[in-house]
C-alpha cells in the first residue's frame, strides 16, 4: 500500500495514547500460557507481531479469551497449561514477521518432549537464530536448521534440561529471554551474561508469576533457579509503548510550535535510552513518573518543539536501550547541527530489513548525509530534507520514520509499503492525523 504524507502546515498539538508495549505483550500472553491458573491481561498490544504470539500458545494448548477494548488495545484472561505438556503432536506455528515470537517460542519447547516446526515471512526467514539455538541445543534440546541457521526450524524438546551458564556474543533480550524461559524445564541454576544490558522485561515480569531471577546488574547477568512452574497472577496491566511513543517525540521536537503529550508510556530504564539522547541533543522533554506497577516504570512523555539540536554521539553501549529507535533518532540527527555518529549498531543489519543500508538511502533520498563507517552509522546536519519516494521494505520501523519525515520536508514523502507499521502500531497514521498532520 502506497501512503503519502505532506509537510505540517501547523503546529502539531494534542494528546497520543500510543499502543501498548510490545515486548511486554508478547511476554505477557506467553508467560501467562506457561502458568498454573488464569491471568487476566489488560493493555495488550493490538498487532500483527502480537497476534502471531497469542496464535503460537493457542496452538500449544492455552486457552486465550482476549477482546478488543475500546482504546484499540485487547483485554482479558489466558488459561495456562501449567504443568501439563503443551500439544503433544507434531504442529506448525507461523512466526510472520516477529523475531519476539520465534525466539521466546524456541524457549519454552526446548523443555516439552514435544516435536514443533517454526516457520515465518521471507523477512523473518533471513534473520539470524543461531544466537538461539546453539545455547538450547547446550541445555538438551535437538534442533533443526537451514544450512545458514534460520526459519524453519523444528525443535524436539527434553522433559529435563541441563542448566548452563551462558555468556552471549550479542546484547539481546530476546537470546535472554529464551535461555531463561528454557531455565524453568532445567535442572539447577541457568545463568546468562551480555556484554552489556539488553531490556529486562522477562526479569521485572517472571517474579510477577512467582519466579524469583538474580539480577547483577554490574555483571549483566541474570539468572534463575529451575525447575520452576509460573503461577498465574491475577492481573498484568500493559503501559503502553516507548518504541512507538519515540516517533511522536520527534514529531513533536521537529515541527515548529508543537507541543505533543503521551500518556502511560514504559519508563522501564532499558528501553527509555533515546530520551536520554535526544536530551542530550537539545530537545525540550518533560517525563513525569507514576506509580509503578507489575515491576515496570511509567508515566507521561510532554515534548516540545526544539529550536536547535545539536549532534552527539551514541556509544555502543548505549545502543541496547535504544536499538529500535535508530531510524528515528538518524532522521533527528540529520536536522541537528554537527556530525551524529551511532556506535557499534551492525545489529541493524539482521532487523526486519538491513535497516542500517536502509537508513542511509532513505536519508540520501530525502537529501540528507549519512554513510556506514564499520559498525558505524555517521549522520551529519542540519539537512534540507525533500520529496522522496521510499520503500518500507516491509520494517515497521522505517514506514514510521519517513512519515515523520514528510511533517518537515519541501515536498510530498510517499512510502511504499506503508502497512508495515500493522506490525507494532497500527493507529500510527490516524494518531499523527489527530494532531494535525496529513496524510492521503
Amino acid at each position: 500500500m502506497m501512503r503519502t504524507f505532506t509537510r505540517a502546515s501547523e503546529p502539531l498539538r494534542g494528546t497520543v495514547h500510543v499502543p501498548g508495549d510490545k515486548s511486554l505483550s508478547h511476554r505477557a500472553v506467553l508467560f501467562a500460557a506457561l502458568a498454573e491458573g488464569t491471568t487476566r491481561l489488560v493493555g495488550v498490544l493490538d498487532s500483527a507481531d502480537v497476534r502471531c504470539t497469542i496464535e503460537a500458545v493457542r496452538t500449544l494448548g492455552a486457552h486465550v479469551d482476549l477482546k478488543a477494548a475500546g482504546d484499540g488495545s485487547l483485554g482479558g484472561i489466558v488459561r495456562g497449561w501449567g504443568r501439563s505438556c503443551p500439544l503433544s503432536w507434531e504442529p506448525v506455528i507461523d512466526c510472520g514477521n516477529s523475531g519476539t515470537t520465534a525466539r521466546l517460542v524456541m524457549g519454552v519447547l526446548a523443555g516439552w518432549p514435544t516435536r514443533v516446526t517454526l516457520t515465518g515471512d521471507e523477512s523473518l526467514s533471513k534473520r539470524p537464530m543461531r544466537r538461539v539455538t546453539e545455547p538450547l541445543a547446550r541445555m538438551g534440546a535437538t534442533i533443526e536448521t537451514t544450512e545458514d541457521g534460520t526459519l524453519p526450524i523444528s525443535i524436539t524438546g527434553c522433559a529435563l534440561l541441563k542448566a548452563i551458564d551462558y555468556t552471549s556474543p550479542v546484547a539481546s533480550a530476546q537470546v535472554k529471554s529464551a535461555i531463561l524461559l528454557a531455565g524453568l524445564r532445567a535442572n539447577g541454576r541457568t545463568s546468562v551474561t551480555e556484554p552489556a544490558l539488553s531490556r529486562d522485561h522477562t526479569e521485572r515480569l517472571l517474579p510477577a508469576f512467582g519466579v524469583a531471577v538474580e539480577i547483577d546488574q554490574a555483571r549483566c547477568a541474570s539468572a534463575i533457579q529451575g525447575p520452576a512452574i509460573p503461577t498465574a497472577p491475577v492481573e498484568i496491566a500493559v503501559p503502553r509503548d516507548p518504541s512507538s511513543a519515540a516517533f511522536m517525540v520527534a514529531a513533536g521536537l521537529l515541527v515548529p510550535g508543537s507541543k505533543v503529550v503521551l500518556p502511560g508510556v514504559s519508563l522501564n530504564e532499558t528501553r527509555t535510552g533515546f530520551l536520554r539522547i535526544l536530551e542530550r541533543m537539545g530537545a525540550d522533554i518533560e517525563v513525569v513518573p507514576w506509580p509503578e506497577a507489575g515491576r515496570e516504570r511509567f508515566g507521561e512523555i510532554v515534548a516540545k518543539h526544539a529550536s536547535r539540536l545539536v549532534a552527539t554521539t551514541v556509544r555502543a553501549e548505549e545502543i541496547p536501550a535504544l536499538v529500535d529507535e535508530v531510524p528515528i533518532l538518524a532522521l533527528v540527527a540529520a536536522l541537528a547541527h554537527g556530525e551524529t555518529v551511532f556506535e557499534g549498531v551492525g545489529e541493524l543489519r539482521v532487523k526486519e530489513s538491513d535497516r542500517l543500508a536502509a537508513i542511509v538511502e532513505g536519508l540520501g533520498a530525502l537529501g540528507a548525509t549519512a554513510r556506514v563507517q564499520g559498525d558505524s552509522l555517521v549522520v551529519s546536519g542540519p539537512a534540507t530534507l525533500t520529496a522522496a519516494t521510499l520503500d518500507s521494505l516491509g520494517d515497521h520501523r522505517l514506514a514510521m520514520t519517513w512519515a515523520i519525515a514528510a511533517l518537515v520536508a519541501d515536498g510530498p514523502v510517499v512510502i511504499d509499503r506503508f502497512e508495515a507499521v500493522d506490525v507494532s502500531y497500527p493507529r500510527f497514521a490516524e494518531d499523527l492525523a489527530g494532531l494535525g498532520a496529513a496524510a492521503e
